[in-house]
């Protein structure tokens, strides 16, 4: 009988809303590493590298797999890391997931996560042998931040999901 109202895609959102959430989230992201935080042991994620996934796991077409360069370089300039190491991490990573793309014919959540967290391990570990020298004791740190990352990836998901929807996308 009385039917609720169908929510309809809208391509008519407006371009800076289309494009202009995902990057700045992006950018947010990273920039949560200049935060003064008052820790004993530094364990932040890579909040940026973590949004960074989430919006190429969720809207592959938002974003070109050309992207993580420039958003890499943003993270190195305001993280502090050698000029260059999230540009070339992160873009191993999207080349890495635009061939789990072409091979899998269907994702779920649990590949997704597991997706990510493979990403974001390899950048992690990658960027500590990069930043620090082998002899450096800070593996264990460098495994509880993986860790940490990993576990909060689903919140940052939803989060993605959540700003997806507010910009008209969904």
């Amino acid at each position: 009988m009385n039917e609720p109202p169908v929510e309809r895609f809208t391509p008519s959102a407006p371009r800076w809303q289309r494009i202009g959430v995902p990057i700045a989230s992006v950018l947010i992201g990273s920039l949560v590493t200049i935060v003064p935080v008052i820790a004993v042991n530094p364990v932040l994620p890579p909040f940026g590298l973590m949004v960074l996934l989430g919006w190429r796991l969720l809207r592959p077409e938002v974003f070109p797999i050309w992207a993580a360069a420039p958003f890499g370089l943003f993270d190195d300039c305001v993280s502090g890391q050698p000029m260059g190491s999230a540009m070339l991490l992160w873009t191993v990573s999207f080349f890495a997931i635009e061939l789990f793309d072409t091979r899998l014919v269907w994702r779920d959540f649990w590949q997704d996560w597991l997706i990510a967290a493979l990403a974001i391990a390899f950048c992690l570990i990658g960027g500590r042998l990069i930043a620090s020298p082998i002899a450096a004791h800070v593996d264990t740190m460098l495994l509880v931040q993986i860790l940490l990352s990993v576990l909060l990836f689903p919140l940052v998901a939803r989060l993605i999901a959540w700003l997806d929807r507010k910009r008209g996308r969904a």
